[in-house]
């Protein structure tokens, strides 16, 4: 019985050991110099800089309005806050192995992303490159900047690795928001259907006054504005995001030249903001929902879910969802219409259900 105790005990001694070295991160003995991958003030940082070796680069900055990209775009919240997470928790677990070091070495150097944390004070707080996946697939190989020796870092409770985390491509950092304006900050909003134009309008503001003016032939029968559906619908631009950027896809151009354009849309802030995006239609195609059932919104030559849009002079073109933007596809003869009021006991502040979108 006295050798069966002492067995247990042993047997507990050497599993906390095992524990000890290879999962308690922060009790490791690793020289911080070395294996010093942890960044647990993530407040302090004022800027981020990767470099990828295909030339790739990402400047991430902190401002007064929030972090940028490249000194032109706003950042992912998403994808800034997953770094800043993987910062405050990755650390080393175990120095690369003697077999895994040339593999690891010669990964870091031909794929690997170099990574620059600067504080808010512009100093240099840490450098470091990240590379593959450990030869266990569990971790990821990464070197301290002056370090002799790689080590294995990882997150706990994170099984994958974190080369992804740390991109380089500009389409994960950049923010996808296309419209943001509150109700009182637009003063105009012009939509045009260029197949049908008899259900463009566009909406203007004056001082308090709000108007919405259509084609003639049809505003010219309807003189009482619906005040509830105008505000209804300028509440419909205030965080609008696209699904991804397009930019670069091999064949978007051809694509584009070739789509038929849905709508023009124009938003004008109150302080000169001003926002252009063109949508095309989204080809039928195999994905698509309605290649079996039709919908009644949209033509059956067409996407159901999805459409295309270019933004700006920058030509950003970007994929947006229909069930985002359908709210604003609508017609000038619209806002002049009675709400049907068994409609709104069930949807106060939202459009009428029964409302058709522009087809």
């Amino acid at each position: 019985m006295r050798k069966t105790l002492v067995y247990i005990l042993i047997l507990i001694v050497l599993c906390f050991g095992i524990y000890y070295f290879l999962f308690d991160n922060n009790n490791t003995n690793y020289d911080p110099a070395e294996a010093g991958f942890t960044v647990k003030d993530t407040a302090s940082i004022g800027k981020i800089f990767f470099a990828s070796n295909d030339g790739e680069t990402i400047l991430l900055e902190r401002t007064d309005s929030g972090w940028t990209v490249n000194k032109k775009y706003k950042a992912l919240k998403s994808t800034l806050d997953l770094v800043m997470t993987t910062l405050t928790k990755q650390a080393a677990l175990y120095p690369v192995t003697k077999n895994a070091y040339d593999h690891a070495v010669k990964a870091l150097s031909t794929d690997g992303v170099k990574v620059e944390l600067y504080g808010r004070d512009g100093k240099k707080m840490k450098v470091f490159y990240v590379g593959g996946v450990a030869v266990n697939n569990t971790g990821t190989n990464m070197l301290i900047e002056g370090a002799k020796t790689p080590y294995v870092v990882q997150v706990q409770g994170f099984d994958g690795y974190l080369t992804s985390r740390y991109t380089t491509n500009l389409k994960d950092w950049r923010d996808r928001n296309i419209f943001s304006l509150p109700p009182d900050e637009i003063k105009t909003i012009s939509v045009r259907y260029p197949d049908k134009p008899i259900n463009s309008f566009v909406i203007n503001r004056e001082g308090n006054s709000i108007t919405v003016k259509g084609d003639s032939n049809v505003t010219r029968h309807l003189d009482v504005l619906n005040m509830r559906r105008v505000n209804v619908y300028l509440r419909y631009f205030g965080n609008v995001n696209c699904e991804g950027y397009m930019n670069g896809i091999e064949g978007m151009d051809s694509t584009l030249n070739t789509s038929k354009i849905q709508s023009v849309i124009d938003v004008t802030g109150m302080h000169g903001q001003h926002q252009h995006v063109d949508i095309y239609w989204m080809a039928l195609n195999k994905r698509s929902k309605n290649v079996t059932v039709s919908d009644p919104d949209v033509p059956d030559d067409y996407d159901a879910d999805r459409l295309y849009a270019v933004i700006n002079d920058d030509r950003d073109t970007v994929m947006i969802q229909q069930f985002v933007f359908k709210n604003m596809f609508r017609k000038a003869y619209e806002f002049y219409q009675k709400d049907d009021s068994s409609a709104l006991k069930t949807t106060p502040r939202e459009w009428p259900r029964n409302v058709m979108m522009h087809r």
